[in-house]
């Protein structure tokens, strides 16, 4: 029996901000996009891992007004988790998700007592985005 990462989902408010982000900023490739009314569902991945897909979605995208209002208050104070990434050239990436719009800086590149070099970011939405040394 075999299993692997197939799909991660990030919540966002903005799925402009965000595709900006993840495609502009990071360099993601959109593979997919779906709209059903008012919302948006972006399926991105890496040139380097195409078969493992990032999905950008709303809070109420799929969910009822109470469970999307939870999702987006708990979006808006930064609790719903993180992704991490990883780069060959980690000060690059640093420098320019540093000078990306929406992005926050929450950790400059530094040495792990666990073993990586990383650094940390919010996305526009307020996510923690890891991005490590290979």
């Amino acid at each position: 029996m075999t299993i692997a990462l197939s799909t991660v989902h990030v919540i966002v408010d903005d799925p402009d901000a965000a595709l900006t982000f993840y495609r502009d900023t990071l360099g993601l490739t959109v593979r997919n996009e779906v709209k059903q009314g008012d919302f948006r569902w972006i399926t991105l991945s890496t040139a380097s891992q195409p078969e493992i897909q990032l999905v950008l979605s709303q809070p109420h995208a799929g969910r009822s007004q109470d469970d999307g209002d939870t999702v987006a208050a708990l979006l808006a104070k930064g609790e719903l988790g993180f992704v991490n990434f990883r780069s060959d050239d980690l000060d690059a990436v640093f420098e320019k998700v540093a000078a990306a719009p929406g992005a926050e800086v929450l950790q400059e590149p530094a040495s792990q007592p666990w073993g990586v070099r990383d650094a940390a970011f919010r996305d526009p939405a307020g996510n923690t985005v890891r991005i490590e040394q290979a």
